[in-house]
């Protein structure tokens, strides 16, 4: 991840208010439900999350300030403080390279490319390695990985509920299809271990974090793992009662309404909710006909007139 105070746009001694009002302004404007076809208005949004949730854990702030971890919570090589004098003739962080990049600059050096040094004993083909005094390949060399890759996925409320596999863009173009954890949560990461930037140095790969972002449903309202869901009715199924049909995650189940229901409450559902965790609850909504009925309207004024009832306080 890049400077998490650069992605935030916020200052390093940004408070702990600041930090949360900057980062609701961009994840509102970066936010996967108002930029459903642009895959990297999504990534951006991945990365404003990461940034802000490293940002917000304190400890990690305060090691990242002091130079001890890299963006990604990595511990720096303890060698090459940042802006230290540890790198080379003491300019390191003046010249603006990392750590990492100051090592990999004198390794390279013992590497078959050298840059006008000397190389160590026993030089070959193989190499002189630094830290080993020994010819061949470097064990610190060896153990660097690739940088990791930030995705965000968006998933559908019945993918979520089923445990569906996915399609997943990565940033590269390619398409992984990806098996969702049991009971995946909205905001949850999912690392996908080898799936970021290779190492140009012939170690392993990066990993990819996986963000699940929950889409918006155009019928479901999620509260936690209940669902909300609004069902409309006639006036004469909610005076006689009937039995009507109700969407789930699971399907449609069929709900027998008593006659006179009162729409004021809605109706629940037990252990229809996400991941049969929580419950559905059905709001009835009675909808007249269409462009009015002269019968309908005769009736109400009978009833108006000669069997009116109260339904407020005022």
């Amino acid at each position: 991840m890049r400077d998490p105070y650069t992605v935030l746009g916020v200052p390093r001694s940004v408070g702990e208010k600041e930090l949360k009002a900057a980062y609701r302004k961009l994840a509102k404007a970066l936010h996967p439900d108002q930029n459903k076809d642009d895959p990297k208005t999504q990534e951006k949004f991945a990365e404003v999350s990461s940034a802000y949730d490293f940002l917000s854990d304190k400890q990690k702030r305060a090691q990242y300030d002091r130079g001890e971890i890299d963006a990604d919570g990595n511990p720096r090589f303890a060698g090459f403080p940042p802006g230290g004098g540890g790198g080379r003739s003491g300019a390191a962080g003046a010249s603006g390279f990392s750590a990492e990049d100051i090592l990999k600059e004198f390794m390279s050096g013992f590497s078959g490319s050298p840059r006008g040094g000397a190389r160590g004993p026993g030089s070959g083909a193989a190499g002189w390695d630094p830290f080993t005094g020994s010819a061949g390949q470097s064990t610190r060399q060896q153990s660097f990985k690739g940088d990791d890759v930030s995705v965000t996925a968006a998933v559908s409320l019945e993918d979520a509920h089923s445990g569906a596999s996915v399609p997943l863009h990565m940033p590269n173009g390619r398409t992984l299809n990806v098996k969702l954890p049991r009971k995946v949560e909205d905001g949850q990461q999912i690392r996908l271990r080898g799936q970021g930037t290779a190492n140009p140095m012939g170690g392993e790969p990066g990993d990819a974090i996986v963000t699940v972002k929950f889409a918006h449903h155009p019928r479901f309202r999620r509260e936690g793992a209940d669902l909300r869901v609004d069902v409309p009715i006639t006036l004469y199924e909610a005076v006689l009662g009937a039995k009507v049909r109700v969407p789930t995650l699971d399907g449609s189940v069929e709900l027998n309404l008593p006659p006179g229901v009162n729409t004021q409450k809605a109706l629940r559902l037990k252990g229809k909710g996400l991941h049969g965790d929580g419950d559905l609850y059905a709001s009835l909504r009675v909808v007249l006909p269409e462009g009015g009925d002269p019968d309908l309207e005769s009736l109400m004024r009978f009833w108006r007139d000669q069997k009116p009832y109260k339904v407020r306080d005022q």
